[in-house]
């Protein structure tokens, strides 16, 4: 199929699956999935399907550095612990469990462990996806988690392939290597590509320059990782966390708005077209389905699915116990969390693209010249796994939430209202510095110390707003009133513009140009006023 009809199904499917969602109330993947699964029903859509290399090596640095870029760095620290463990030893428990349930269907152990590496790690895109509902830490544990465990899926992945190849060879010290290899040499990679990053940033005042070199960023650590044969895609994570620590300090403000927008709409279309890839790979690999009878295939994704979610809901109730009983320090009791809270974490296990394209990257052969063993079963169980988790888990996720009755986390409105208001303090303080040193005219002195004090009234009135639920202050009203006749005039002022546009009074060049300065304004004011 021609790539352009494909642009366009793949829009549309976008556009019609997130309008759906949000009339239903159902999360958008879900949603997508199944309008991939509708589309595989069309003949002309039959021939199209996902390239595993498509996700590895574009697909998966745009997001992974994404959710690097907005994730936490302060919550990662402060559960470390579990979400290593998780990363790790969860993925590896996985790995083997659905490598014991495959070898009792009937797999041999090296398709068997296959099957386990490229079921193992929950998604990064699918989490963000589902997650929005969750509080905070909840979320990050979640997102951390999914960042880093692509890392170990894939140190097992690699030496099951390459057993099965007869490549590989099992020993304490080459398993070593290898995860040495992989995770050093990749937070390795991901540090010195965010160092040299970093000092082109601050060499770069051209908005489109500095965006160029932050596209380039998440590509180059994986490629050079991959040269290395370490993981690409722990070294994007560390890229990407330690570009979110120097972020704010380097480039321009153009620059960052540009890299937000362009990031947003980027991850949006990407993670959406993913979903609907997914659903349409689903059906090819059916009909693809040849070393097995489809009824035994669906037996098999039923299992693997119940093992994979049993194992999830196993460590998460039990693995805090035992490190209950190695960590009794008052700092690791306060961290702990109900059952309610980690039944909340199993619910949310999803799977995603980057099983498919471990599933679809298994070779065709094997070095001899055979077939590989049940490769069309692999890809056919883990599409199943997917499909199920995402749709099963996806739709009872908000029940779940509910049932959880998790506290309202205010940390985040809590911090935001600090920093608004030490900010707008120490600057007012140091207000007088400022003007003698730029030697700024007393009355223009007069008029930003008059701004800088509405501000911080207002502030105030909204956390007094917060506290005793009323909105009786005058400042408050005020402040609504302001906005509203301030974006009010800049509607009529675009209005203006466009009549003299329509007279020719204007050209269209003049008309651009204006309209942008007033959709800045517009924009800012929108979001000052989601933020008071």
């Amino acid at each position: 199929m021609l790539g352009l009809e494909l642009v366009v199904v793949l829009g549309l499917a976008l556009l019609l699956g997130h309008t759906a969602a949000h009339r239903l109330g159902i999360a958008p993947p879900i949603v997508l999935l199944v309008l991939g699964l509708l589309l595989g029903f069309i003949p002309a859509l039959r021939e199209v399907f996902l390239p595993p290399e498509v996700v590895l090596l574009i697909f998966l640095p745009v997001l992974l550095y994404w959710e690097s870029l907005t994730t936490s760095l302060r919550e990662i620290r402060h559960n470390l612990r579990p979400i290593v463990l998780m990363s790790t030893a969860l993925v590896v428990l996985t790995a083997a469990a659905v490598a014991a349930t495959a070898h009792a269907l009937g797999m041999e152990w090296g398709p068997a462990w296959v099957l386990g590496a490229a079921v193992a790690p929950t998604d990064a895109t699918a989490v963000g996806a589902m997650a929005h509902m969750l509080p905070r830490r909840t979320v990050t544990m979640l997102r951390a988690e999914s960042l880093v465990n692509d890392g170990t899926a894939l140190v097992v992945y690699g030496l099951a392939v390459g057993i099965t190849l007869g490549e590989e060879h099992l020993g304490t010290a080459h398993i070593a290597w290898l995860t040495l290899l992989s995770y050093g040499g990749g937070a390795t990679v991901g540090a010195a590509v965010a160092w040299l990053g970093i000092q082109l940033r601050k060499r770069l005042a051209d908005p489109l320059l500095e965006n160029t070199a932050i596209i380039t960023i998440p590509f180059a650590a994986y490629l050079l990782a991959e040269a290395i044969h370490a993981s690409g895609v722990l070294a994007v994570v560390v890229c990407g966390l330690i570009m979110s620590q120097a972020g704010p300090r380097v480039g321009q403000a153009a620059g960052r708005r540009q890299t937000e927008a362009f990031w947003s709409l980027a991850t949006f279309l990407i993670n959406g077209a993913l979903f609907v890839l997914v659903g349409l790979e689903a059906q090819s690999v059916v009909r693809d389905l040849a070393s097995t009878d489809l009824v035994t295939a669906a037996i098999a994704v039923a299992a693997v699915t119940g093992v994979v979610i049993a194992v999830r809901f196993a460590f998460l109730f039990t693995s805090p116990y035992l490190v209950r009983l190695v960590d009794r320090r008052p700092r690791q009791r306060a961290r702990r969390v109900g059952a309610r809270p980690r039944v909340v974490s199993a619910v949310t296990g999803f799977r995603g693209a980057i099983s498919l394209a471990l599933a679809l990257s298994v070779p065709a052969t094997l070095t001899s010249g055979e077939p590989f063993p049940d490769r069309d079963t692999i890809v056919f169980v883990t599409a199943g796994v997917i499909l199920t988790t995402l749709i099963l888990q996806g739709i009872a996720l908000p029940g779940v939430v509910r049932w959880a009755r998790l506290p309202a986390d205010t940390g985040l409105a809590e911090e935001h209202h600090l920093a608004r208001t030490r900010a707008s303090q120490d600057a007012l303080t140091a207000l007088p510095d400022l003007a003698a040193e730029l030697g700024t005219d007393p009355d223009v002195v007069d008029r930003v110390r008059h701004e800088f004090e509405q501000h911080l009234a207002l502030l105030q009135a909204h956390a007094e707003d917060t506290d005793d639920g009323t909105e009786s202050d005058p400042a408050l009203r005020h402040a609504e009133q302001y906005f509203a006749l301030r974006l009010a005039a800049i509607a009529h002022k675009r209005n203006t513009m466009i009549g003299l546009r329509d007279a020719h009074h204007i050209d269209d060049t003049v008309l651009r140009q204006m309209q942008a300065v007033l959709d800045i304004e517009e924009v800012r004011l929108h979001r000052l006023e989601d933020a008071e």
